[in-house]
Order: structure tokens, then sequence, then C-alpha cells
């Protein structure tokens, strides 16, 4: 099995990933620009002394990526943690090791590394809250197999997509969640 230093090595560094984003990448940076840290959050100085280096397992059509990364990205700024991203499905060795439920290859994870490129931390793909709103939105869709599933899950993963865009609730519930799993 590839070690995660392999991978880590392999990654592509975060701003010739968003540089080379062929989907969401406005979104993105919108949301990289305008989320701002909490003021004194004395987590961040614990982060920031543990020296951590984060490997990230995306890819750029992601809805939650979209909104996960960039509140990461402040993280990592201001705790000077370098950020690597390996795309997912150029090798799902690596993602198998992080399945949701057991099953699901689902993107983003965010694998916390030591200095000596140890596994410390893994948060992804959502936090709680933004998984409660995604099962809300979901359950009343019809069964996949009706004739007009797709049409509804369109217009679902578009009201995602807003929210994920537009409500700053879902940042500062990201922020908490991958600071208190982390701190």
């Amino acid at each position: 099995m590839t070690k995660l230093v392999t991978y880590y090595e392999q990654a592509q560094p975060i701003k010739e990933y968003v540089n080379e984003m062929t989907t969401n990448k406005d979104q993105l940076l919108d949301i990289y620009q305008s989320f701002q840290l909490p003021k004194n959050d004395e987590r961040l100085d614990k982060i920031k002394d543990k020296n951590y280096k984060v490997l990230v397992i995306t890819e750029d059509w992601c809805g939650d990526a979209m909104m996960n990364i960039p509140v990461l990205l402040n993280i990592a700024d201001y705790a000077n943690i370098e950020v690597k991203v390996f795309h997912r499905d150029e090798d799902t060795n690596l993602i198998d090791q992080y399945l949701t439920n057991g099953t699901a290859r689902s993107i983003p994870i965010f694998v916390f590394l030591n200095e000596n490129h140890e596994q410390e931390h893994v948060w992804g793909p959502r936090a709680i809250s933004v998984q409660k709103h995604v099962e809300i939105l979901r359950k009343d869709l019809p069964s996949k197999d009706d004739s007009t599933y797709a049409e509804k899950e369109k217009e679902v993963h578009h009201q995602i997509h807003e929210a994920y865009q537009n409500n700053t609730q879902f940042w500062d519930d990201v922020y908490e969640s991958i600071v208190s799993s982390i701190a």
C-alpha cells in the first residue's frame, strides 16, 4: 500500500490546484475571500503549534469542496499549514482508505499529517449541520426509477449549491467542525 508521504509528495500545491480549476473556481474564491476566522480563537494558535500539513482528497466539481476548502485555507493561512491536493479519481486506492459510511468515496477529505507525514486527524466530507441540511433536502426525492428523479435531483443539487455559496452559518459550522476535530 502506498504511504501517505508518497501521496503527499505527488499531490498538487493548493494554489496550483485552484489556478487549474475548471468548475466552481469563482465560487471557491468568493467564499475564501468572504469567510473570516473568528477573532481570538485560541485553538488556532494550538493548531499553528502542531505544524500540520494537509492532504486534501477532492475534485473541482464537488460542491462540498467548493465550500469546505476555502474555510480550510483560511485556517491554513493563519496557522502556516501547507495544503496539497490529491485528485480522488487519479488513484482511488487513497480515497478507499477514507470511505464515508464504509462505502462512499465522498469528498473532500482532509488528512492532517504531522511532521513525519503520519496521519493525525481526518475531516470530511461535511460538517454535521450541513449533512442534516442535505438530508432534509434529499428526503423528499422520488425513487431513482421514478421518471422525475433526475429533474428533482438536479433541483436539490442546485439548492444545496446555492446554500453552500450563500449560507455563512454553514461556513462557520465547517470552521467549528474542522477546528474542534484538530485542535
